[in-house]
């Protein structure tokens, strides 16, 4: 037994599917953590595959370049160093596991499956594992610790075993996804574990961007009574020595920094500005390259590109027809020279005005309407899509989460891209993030600080400049009724006649409920983006493209108790299955 663990925190960022790289970072990270003076060295949820692997977790072979990766580990730890704890999956009697492996002596000496296989929102673990038994601890370096793999410590039983059968800890590894405000809710759902068990916890969650899921790291420990031991920070790639101690027969964290994190719009921005980075830099463009059309959407992206991949990486395009405004081309160049970018001027007038020219025969006699602005918007598409082929960057998508609802966008057109940053962020968002930016700069932003977003921008009305005059609010509600609506439908699933007692016009709640579901075909089609909010468009709102719902009652249907068969608590009871 000992009275004295050190242990080493990795706060990392691995990359999906890249074995041999992760297993570099591991043996980089075990190296320091031998310099510290580490016992054990502790990674992440399945850390050597990287999380989450969907699919491909499946393929037999990332199953044997794991397993072989493990074993060099392994063997490399009966050098005296620091031993390792480990994630990855691991299959045994014909089952699929998401297993957290323990490495000593030159040997595997413990292996733990993931009980509690969560199946909601952006995960779908079900999918692809099979759960695991109820585990035991594992003896290392003379304490016996619980390894519960994330969502175990969600529920009450997989600590509770634990407990039960001795465990003196609970070392937790995890891939919890950013969520805006999530952090208060970690650690709710850690303090509560703590309270029952009576056992510290140390919480090590990944940092980095996966496609649409961006991990905050933000690690932490809880101490019996509750108390918060240390908090690294969010963001941020970290290894972090830390210390157990036993006195009197209990195990506690001592003391050690906390970092303050990030809440609310500028743990957002922070996130958006990570996801963009990792995509980019994971999948080895260059760059990125973006339409600038002096609104904020354009500026508040090229504001995260810069702050993300730095300046000299970001290439800005004002793309002007006849009824872009003097006022737009002085607010997308300010913006530019703002962020230090590289700008330049496109008219995009010879395309509209050939392709108009070719579809003349077929349009003879029909009024001109929404399709000739579409033809503005896709001719914009195809020459940012030309300049990706042509010089290698990603083209950056900048629509926002009230436009992708009610499909205020153009296939082919301003929906071109490999990724958007702010694809999980409605309109008045926007707005807010893009006047937060200009008055603080997060740390690691790679672009100046200061005011880069013109203020005229912030306070000028919308508008796609497709027509003259034109303004959003011409086709749609103000911005401030839309996203309410938007994120009473979306977020809180509400009925429609509960949104209209918000105050809201019964004929606007439910034109844009049907826009809603009628734009779904329109968001099949967009690319990636951040997730901040609970409830993105993508992994976790999936809804049929075919679908002829609406909800038109104008208040909630109460179910009738009375026409339950006898006996049943409940129509649901009676209907279940």
């Amino acid at each position: 037994m000992t009275d004295r663990l050190r242990l080493a925190l990795a706060q990392l960022n691995p990359v999906m599917g890249d074995i041999a790289g992760n297993l570099a970072m591991a043996r980089k990270a075990r190296a320091e953590a031998a310099g510290q003076g580490a016992d054990i060295v502790m990674f992440t949820e399945l850390f050597l595959t990287g999380y989450p692997p969907e699919d491909m977790v499946t393929k037999p072979a990332l199953e044997e370049a794991c397993r072989a990766a493990l074993d060099d580990l392994a063997r490399e730890t009966a050098d005296g160093g620091p031993a390792v704890l480990i994630g990855l999956p691991w299959r045994e009697d014909g089952k699929l596991h998401n297993a957290f492996a323990a490495l000593d002596a030159g040997r595997i000496i413990a292996v733990r499956f993931k009980v509690d296989l969560p199946n909601y929102g952006v995960f779908d673990e079900k999918r692809v594992f099979d759960p695991g038994p109820m585990p035991g601890p594992v003896m290392l370096r003379g304490a016996k610790i619980g390894l519960p793999i994330c969502e175990d410590i969600w529920g009450e039983e997989v600590v509770e075993c634990l407990a039960e059968t001795g465990a003196e800890m609970l070392l937790v590894p995890n891939g919890s996804p950013y969520e805006r405000d999530k952090t208060d809710t970690r650690l709710n759902i850690a303090v509560a574990r703590v309270t029952e068990s009576r056992l510290p916890l140390v919480y090590l969650n990944q940092i980095g961007g996966q496609d649409e899921l961006v991990f905050d790291g933000a690690s932490f420990g809880i101490n019996p009574g509750g108390d918060l031991a240390f908090q690294m920070p969010a963001f941020q790639e970290e290894i972090r020595l830390i210390e157990l101690a036993r006195t009197g027969g209990d195990w506690a964290i001592l003391p050690g920094a906390k970092a303050l994190i990030d809440e609310g719009l500028a743990g957002d921005y922070a996130a958006c500005v990570l996801g963009l980075r990792d995509y980019v830099e994971k999948n080895r463009f260059p760059g990125v390259v973006l339409g600038m059309s002096g609104g904020i959407d354009s500026a508040l992206c090229c504001a995260i590109a810069a702050d993300a991949l730095g300046p000299e990486k970001v290439h800005a395009i004002m793309l002007p027809y006849r009824y872009t405004s003097e006022e737009s081309f002085a607010d997308a160049k300010a913006c530019a020279n703002a962020l230090g970018v590289r700008y330049d001027i496109l008219p995009i007038a010879d395309a509209v005005e050939g392709l108009e020219a070719s579809l003349a025969p077929l349009f003879a006699g029909k009024p001109r309407d929404i399709t000739e602005e579409n033809i503005q918007s896709r001719a914009r598409g195809t020459i940012l899509m030309s300049i990706s082929n042509k010089f290698g960057p990603m083209v950056v998508t900048t629509g926002n989460k009230s436009e992708m609802s009610v499909g205020y966008a153009t296939l082919y057109g301003d929906m071109n891209g490999g990724y958007n940053p702010i694809k999980d962020l409605y309109k008045m968002e926007v707005f807010r993030m893009a006047a937060l930016r200009n008055r603080w700069k997060p740390t690691g932003a790679k672009a100046p600080g200061g005011g880069v977003i013109p203020e005229n921008i912030l306070v000028k009305p919308p508008s796609a400049e497709l027509r003259d005059n034109q303004k959003d609010q011409d086709s749609l509600p103000p911005y401030e009724v839309l996203d309410d609506i938007l994120e009473c439908l979306v977020e809180k699933e509400m009925h429609v006649a509960d949104i209209v007692a918000r105050g809201h016009e019964l004929a606007v709640v439910q034109r844009i409920e049907h826009l809603l579901s009628i734009a779904e075909y329109k968001r099949r089609q967009s690319a990636p983006g951040v997730k901040v909010t609970r409830r993105n468009f993508g992994r976790d709102r999936r809804y049929p493209i075919t679908n002829r719902f609406r909800d038109r009652l104008e208040k909630a249907y109460e179910p009738d108790a009375a026409l339950a068969p006898e006996g049943a608590k409940s129509l649901g009871e009676a209907y279940d299955g």
